[in-house]
């Protein structure tokens, strides 16, 4: 009974990955609880390696906006300006409940790319397909995030039953 327990909160911490809130974040912390609460099979290099896999998952999210931006034809300064807008926007939000955040993220990505690129001097065409192509690394940054989450309840799970 404990593991479909397990098994239900890590899959309520994947969907909200999506949204812009802290589920791999939320793994790990059930995967500490579960280990601090039982004395089933989850030892404390695994919480490391799950560890891990949540920082890999954020430089992940952060980085592939801006590289997405250079990727279509942008500057070093589009891609901060990707980075830099996607967490603002995440941070900020847009009031629209539960997603709102995941929208605000992807609308500061294209913001942050396209604004940093004009004040560059790109003209309106190309800063714009440069935005674009940040909103994109950020949708592919949140699938991304959210296979990394998977994984990461692959593991907890594992590592409880075995």
């Amino acid at each position: 009974m404990t593991i479909l327990l397990l098994a239900f909160l890590l899959f309520c911490c994947i969907m909200i990955i999506p949204l812009g809130l802290p589920g791999t974040w939320l793994i790990l912390g059930i995967a500490v609880g579960y280990a601090a609460l039982t004395n089933e099979g989850i030892g404390w290099i695994n919480i490391v390696i799950i560890g891990v896999f949540a920082i890999i998952g954020e430089i992940l999210e952060f980085m592939l906006a801006g590289r997405y931006a250079r990727k279509y034809g942008g500057s070093k300064r589009a891609g901060w300006g990707a980075i830099i807008g996607g967490m603002v926007g995440a941070f900020v939000g847009i009031p629209v409940p539960l997603i709102g955040p995941m929208i605000g993220a992807f609308l500061g990505a294209f913001a942050g790319a396209l604004l940093f690129e004009l004040a560059g001097g790109t003209r309106a065409g190309p800063a714009t397909r440069v935005a674009t192509g940040a909103l994109l690394g950020r949708v592919v940054a949140a699938a991304m995030k959210v296979g990394i989450g998977f994984v990461m309840a692959a593991w907890v799970i594992g590592a409880a039953i075995a």
